[in-house]
């Protein structure tokens, strides 16, 4: 050093006060499990998790695949003859801020909820009111671990194939961005032509 400083250098951070552990994450991991299995034990024969709708994500870039929603809709549960207290009572989602955008997601959770109260066993509170069917059935129940009906993936995969003259020929950029200038340009286009139709029709006066 040019000044002759003495060299200072200060390590003495004490590290190993503000370490933190995760020792403990294998115990949890064990408990959270056999909370899960306690949890499906007394609930048994009912599903472990609640009937969610069929959702498509958000954005452009991942709208083309279906996941399972947070909860159905009040029109949903309206168009499969539920109500939203009841539906909370037998195990479905309800969620009142989503909207139905599209008359075929629409139609396709009402499905989920026909399809699933076809299978739904609802035992009456007064033991007197119950029949023996419906006893024998509720014994002989399965309890449905994950999704109570899982989401089929709608996406059908095309077979390889070989690529065409007339596709070879076309450019997708192009295509695009004509399609997305034509579109920007729409407006002043027509007031042209409007212009100049005036323009005619004033000239032959």
């Amino acid at each position: 050093m040019q000044n002759k400083q003495l060299p200072n250098v200060h390590l003495r951070k004490e590290w190993d006060l503000r370490v933190r552990t995760w020792f403990n994450q294998p115990g949890r991991k064990l408990r959270r499990r056999r909370a899960r299995i306690a949890k499906a034990a007394k609930i048994a024969p009912r599903p472990t998790e609640l009937l969610r709708p069929a959702v498509r994500c958000p954005t452009v870039k991942y709208n083309r695949k279906v996941r399972v929603g947070r909860g159905f809709t009040l029109e949903e549960l309206k168009a499969a003859g539920l109500g939203a207290k009841h539906a909370a009572t037998v195990g479905i989602a309800v969620d009142y801020r989503r909207r139905n955008r599209s008359e075929e997601a629409l139609a396709r959770n009402v499905e989920r909820l026909k399809a699933y109260q076809a299978k739904l066993i609802v035992l009456p509170r007064n033991a007197k009111k119950r029949s023996a069917a419906d006893v024998e059935a509720y014994k002989n129940a399965a309890q449905v671990s994950g999704q109570v009906i899982p989401i089929a993936a709608d996406v059908e995969i095309e077979a390889p194939r070989a690529i065409t003259a007339e596709e070879k020929k076309s450019n997708a950029y192009v295509t695009l961005r004509k399609a997305r200038g034509d579109f920007k340009s729409a407006g002043y286009v027509e007031k042209r032509k409007l212009i100049r139709k005036q323009e005619k029709e004033n000239a032959k006066k």
